[in-house]
């Protein structure tokens, strides 16, 4: 059952009936969302689709390669999986304490206080913001180029974003089961074409060259042209697994399912990407990768051997998985500012929210209000990209990522510190030198190294559009929407302090503060 610090469930509800399950102390209703509506590998699903394998491979790889850390960047996943496995230990002690669907939002109130914790949930929900809008850009250029290459029509990329929106927004409506359905499918297809490429290379005894363990050497993750520009994309292609945390509600027993799937999450699409990246390395042969990588078409380091040991029709099948693969990604892109918005909404943070964006549906239990005003938010920032005469691609998609996954990584920064604190603040019968200590504060540092990567390298990260404006706003962006945040909780602090007690402390009745 939902409820908030400090309330009473109100009379006669049930923790099996999606709207009103609770009332707060000041006599509002708490919707919750579906209990029950997936289990453990749907919220895997929904996270590894944020991750879109397919996208982080074809997408980030080649370049990693070609200006990163050359044939070091499959020891750059592997370098990020082990600090994100270290980070993910800490986030998912944690989340056997507290379920929210605010997940950081609720983790840095309980951990850091609620001022923190405010400005940490904007800061999550604006990064889920843009990154839908972002993978719309790519979802885009992908759709439109394949229909032109394989069939000879052309259509409009808007033409692609108003249909993605549209099927974005019919599936937060109906509720994440249905979401996950869809997600299952479309991650199976493009991860067993990868796998079919990698399985075969590794069968064939490797490439020209035979098998060959450099690219795998972590000591090749720090060398090359910019080993920093690798690195911060080895971490860019994880960013969304952290989103386990926010189905905890609608999961059937989140205090297990919840540290499982981001645990899976994190060690499993690690061991895909350093094995699917290192074979596409050899299958070419390391200096024809490079050479693939850096050339005019840099899908071709895929392409090459995946038309020698599986087949012309795998090549095909890769492009029409591209775009079904950024369609998964955007999908649970927005599926997570929903529940964002949701979070903050229902806990009144402007008690307007909590009649509109803070309500579910009656019979769906999804946050479908949430879902249409995302979708509506999408659509401008789309609409203003297009107006502004931005490449849906090089423009829209690669801005808005960087914009995201800055706001995003700090806010991962943050959570580790929080979980520090929590356990010694309030667990500390169940503080390990380990998994709240070393591994948090750990998990913190190199996640704030992470941004420093970002920041450093975020011109060449985004090529072509290393001048525009967006960009150079970017660190200042962030910046003021975080101190909005700490601003706005000060007021209420202040002004409304029965409001700001509220703050991140809607949590699932069955685990609150165990």
């Amino acid at each position: 059952m939902a409820v908030q610090e400090g309330a009473a469930p109100a009379a006669g509800t049930s923790g099996a009936t999606p709207g009103t399950t609770a009332e707060t102390p000041s006599g509002g209703p708490v919707h919750r969302l579906k209990p029950n509506a997936v289990g453990l590998l749907g919220v895997v699903f929904m996270a590894v689709a944020t991750a879109a394998p397919i996208t982080a491979m074809t997408g980030n790889v080649p370049f990693m390669v070609s200006s990163g850390n050359g044939i070091g960047a499959p020891a750059s996943y592997l370098v990020a999986m082990v600090v994100l496995g270290i980070f993910s230990v800490g986030f998912t002690s944690m989340a056997k304490h507290i379920t929210s669907t605010g997940a950081f939002y609720g983790f840095i109130s309980y951990g850091l206080g609620r001022t923190a914790g405010l400005a940490s949930g904007l800061l999550a929900t604006f990064a889920y913001v843009v990154f839908e809008p972002a993978l719309i850009g790519i979802f885009s250029t992908f759709a439109t180029t394949t229909l032109k290459d394989q069939t000879g029509l052309h259509i409009p990329w808007w033409a692609f974003a108003v249909l993605m929106l549209a099927i974005n927004a019919t599936g937060t409506w109906f509720g994440v089961s249905v979401a996950e359905k869809l997600l299952v499918f479309l991650l199976a297809t493009e991860v067993t074409v990868l796998a079919a490429m990698a399985i075969s290379v590794a069968l064939h005894g490797g490439g020209p060259d035979g098998f060959t363990f450099g690219p795998v050497n972590p000591v090749n993750a720090f060398q090359g042209t910019s080993a920093g520009l690798g690195l911060f994309f080895a971490f860019w292609s994880w960013v969304g697994f952290e989103s386990t945390a926010m189905y905890g509600e609608e999961s059937r027993d989140p205090k297990k399912i919840i540290p499982k799937a981001t645990m899976i999450s994190v060690l499993g699409v690690g061991v895909f990407y350093v094995f699917v990246s290192w074979m596409a390395i050899t299958g070419n042969g390391e200096k024809e990768a490079v050479a693939a990588a850096s050339s005019a078409n840099p899908l071709a380091m895929f392409f090459n051997p995946t038309e020698q040991y599986v087949g012309h029709w795998a090549v095909v099948v890769i492009q029409w998985l591209m775009i079904t693969g950024s369609l998964a990604c955007g999908m649970a892109f927005h599926n997570c500012a929903a529940r964002y918005m949701y979070a903050l909404g229902r806990e009144g943070v402007l008690p307007s929210l909590q009649r509109t964006i803070g309500r579910t549906h009656d019979r769906h239990g999804s946050p479908h209000i949430a879902g249409l005003v995302q979708t509506v938010v999408s659509a401008v920032l789309i609409g203003a990209f297009w107006i502004a005469g931005k490449d849906p691609y090089t423009g829209t998609y690669v801005l808005l990522a960087i914009l995201g996954t800055m706001a995003i990584l700090i806010v991962q920064a943050v959570c580790s510190f929080a979980v520090l604190w929590y356990f010694r603040s309030h667990h500390p019968e169940s503080r390990h030198w380990f998994r709240t200590l070393l591994a948090p504060l750990v998990g913190g540092v190199a996640m704030l190294a992470v941004v420093v990567l970002l920041v450093s390298n975020m011109g060449v990260a985004a090529g072509p559009e290393s001048g525009s404006f967006v960009l150079r706003a970017t660190p200042w962006i962030v910046a003021l929407v975080a101190v909005g945040g700490v601003a706005y909780a000060q007021y209420l602090k202040r002004r409304a302090p029965e409001r700001y007690a509220l703050l991140g402390r809607t949590v699932l009745e069955e685990t609150k503060e165990r």
